[in-house]
């Protein structure tokens, strides 16, 4: 799963090439960004589970509409179905090269890797090492692992359970956390006395009330550990994807890249899960017939898994477009060097998708959603996620069929502005 400011947060906007690059360079620091202005910024912030409702009303004036100016460029917000996918899919009118817009504040030797700030054929380069590495047959064998960390914490949820005087725990750091935390380390082959570090680098990258500085600061930090780690690796390589890819790759890929993947892969892997983890548990236990389906085992599971992921969209705007030329957007000109931020829920909650989308309906007739992006900055981790989610929710559902809610979704303290959407903690009853 991908994000803005994934752009200014999970990594901060965008770049252009040729001559836009040319004059951007020294001009535009976004690692120099105290503060993401309200005009900017206003997007990420939802009302619950919804998105504004100005997102809505833009979506109906246009769904092409021009954000605000900053730092010079020209942004322009996507909340339209058919205008995203538009914008998503194009390969060619469009870069994701973050790297003119940083400054030497905000990346290492001028690159801060990764696919998702990479343009082929560069990304199509580096594409090829992580693949594999998230085949069907590959993420079978991560299976039994999954399985066994969902137990785990399902047990210590039942623990922490009984030994409440009220019965209340968290859901959020014993299964919303947890959960993806875990399975992202067997993937990367991470030992155990690594893994507290590592925890606590995870969830500053992905917040933009401190500014593109602070933003870039975190992102530096957890980058600087797996850039460590894939050099450890490189001489005693692991059981993990960072392990297999010294191995199958060796000296064709650097540490420097490899290490931006495995950056990549623990960007998508991880904060994303814990949020689809902890809000979709609110909107199954607030929609009792769907949690009561899946204690039962009668639900479709595929179809709940994914109606959550459009419905939540927890991130809530893709890797920026800058154009590389001038086009056209659902008629909507769009000069070379202007953003093109396309926001996900608003995208998939378009009426293109039939009967009310403001609803969760696992019946609504099947069209692909866009939680994933689209294109060839879709996440590459998209099929690792649906695992993890069609097992963790009837698993958690069947151990406590009697779980409530302590605090309605009216009343959950929600990330105030954030790329990665997700909710700070969740209070249930897990025994009823």
């Amino acid at each position: 799963m991908i994000g803005v400011l994934d752009g200014v947060r999970t990594r901060v906007l965008s770049g252009v090439r040729g001559v836009v690059m040319r004059q951007a360079a020294g001009r535009v620091d976004l690692s120099r960004v105290d503060k993401i202005p309200p005009t900017l910024g206003w997007p990420l912030q939802r009302d619950g589970m919804d998105s504004p409702a100005r997102l809505d009303e833009m979506r109906t004036e246009a769904p092409v509409q021009k954000l605000t100016t900053f730092l010079g460029l020209n942004v322009w917000l996507v909340t339209g179905y058919d205008a995203g996918h538009a914008v998503l899919v194009d390969q060619t009118s469009y870069s994701t090269d973050i790297r003119p817009y940083v400054g030497k504040s905000g990346a290492s030797d001028g690159d801060i890797g990764g696919l998702g700030f990479t343009d082929p054929p560069d990304h199509t380069r580096l594409r090829k090492f992580l693949t594999p590495e998230f085949t069907r047959r590959r993420l079978q064998r991560l299976e039994p692992l999954i399985d066994a960390i969902i137990d785990r914490q399902l047990d210590e949820i039942e623990a922490a359970a009984k030994a409440s005087d009220d019965g209340v725990v968290d859901l959020v750091p014993l299964f919303g956390f947890a959960v993806p935390f875990l399975v992202i380390c067997e993937l990367l082959g991470l030992p155990d006395e690594r893994r507290e570090t590592f925890r606590e680098l995870g969830s500053a990258r992905f917040d933009v009330t401190g500014g593109g500085n602070a933003v870039l600061g975190a992102i530096s930090g957890s980058r600087e550990f797996l850039l460590a780690e894939t050099a450890r690796q490189r001489h005693d390589p692991g059981p993990g994807l960072i392990g297999q890819i010294v191995r199958d790759f060796g000296d064709e890929i650097s540490d420097y890249d490899l290490g931006g993947l495995a950056d990549g892969a623990f960007t998508g892997g991880m904060e994303t899960s814990a949020g689809m983890l902890a809000l979709g548990t609110v909107v199954l236990l607030e929609h009792r017939e769907h949690w009561e389906a899946l204690v039962a085992g009668e639900a479709d599971v595929d179809a709940v898994v994914e109606e959550l992921l459009r419905y939540l969209s927890v991130v809530q705007i893709a890797f920026p477009r800058f154009a590389k030329t001038d086009v056209v957007v659902d008629g909507q000109p769009i000069k070379k060097g202007d953003v093109v931020l396309v926001h996900l829920p608003a995208v998939d909650r378009d009426p293109a998708f039939g009967g009310c989308p403001v609803d969760f309906d696992p019946h609504r007739p099947s069209k692909s959603h866009l939680a994933f992006g689209h294109g060839i900055h879709r996440c590459v981790g998209a099929e690792l996620a649906r695992v993890e989610l069609r097992k963790a929710y009837p698993a958690l559902a069947k151990r406590f069929p009697a779980m409530t809610l302590v605090d309605g979704s009216d009343d959950l303290e929600y990330f105030g502005q954030s790329i990665v959407y997700g909710v700070e903690k969740l209070l249930v009853r897990p025994l009823g």
